[in-house]
């Protein structure tokens, strides 16, 4: 297969608003959010078969941040994950990409191996990964190839609508199991399993500090 040309989607929720399982004040949360944003923007940027990211947000800072790693910024209302994703999908309909892989923004322990890894899983051109998270009740990671394949269901909840949508559209559908990319950080518990991890030293020490 050629060299496919990819772009990263990635949906940020306004910070003040994110993470409400996170027990912490509101200051320390939202750099928190910052923070697991960077890294994820960084590690993105550091792989060097992603094209283009596309950050979908309202929140002004995390478009600031986005500048930072030349991504392409749009602005939402926050009408959901879904709707994020769907103007992803109308500007890069006509750029000519191949495929695009989405990604939260809470999932920073993930390396641009662990990208290249994902991405070499594609093995046709009409194709679906899914990365399940850790629990198996959300998606962190999905492939679509080409990039606006199917209508994706993150606002359900489970990965697994996100296969009943693409088996409408296709068979060729992989569960990629990647063990930095299936943790995202939703509470207390999983901070701790990430600083015990302590797989990114630098990551989780600044993670570390506001503890």
């Amino acid at each position: 297969m050629h060299k496919l040309k990819t772009s990263a989607i990635i949906p940020v929720k306004t910070f003040s608003k994110a993470k409400t399982r996170l027990n912490l004040q509101p200051d320390c949360k939202e750099e928190i959010c910052s923070l697991m944003l960077q890294e994820v923007l960084r590690t993105v940027s550091d792989c060097k078969i992603v094209n283009q990211i596309v950050l979908v947000t309202k929140d002004e800072d995390a478009l600031k941040i986005g500048k930072q790693f030349n991504a392409v910024g749009i602005f939402d209302d926050e009408l959901g994950v879904n709707n994020a994703i769907n103007l992803a999908d109308e500007y890069l309909s006509d750029k000519n990409f191949d495929c695009s892989v989405i990604f939260p923004q809470d999932i920073p322990t993930m390396t641009s191996t662990d990208i290249e890894t994902l991405l070499g899983f594609i093995k046709s051109t009409n194709s679906v990964i899914i990365v399940p998270s850790r629990q198996f009740n959300g998606t962190n990671a999905l492939v679509r190839c080409p990039s606006g394949l199917m209508q994706t269901k993150y606002d359900l909840g489970s990965y697994t609508h996100q296969i009943d949508a693409a088996r409408t559209r296709t068979n060729n559908i992989s569960i990629a199991l990647i063990r930095r990319m299936m943790l995202d950080i939703d509470d207390e518990s999983d901070l701790a399993f990430m600083l015990k991890q302590n797989s990114k030293h630098g990551f989780c020490n600044k993670i570390a500090s506001y503890f």
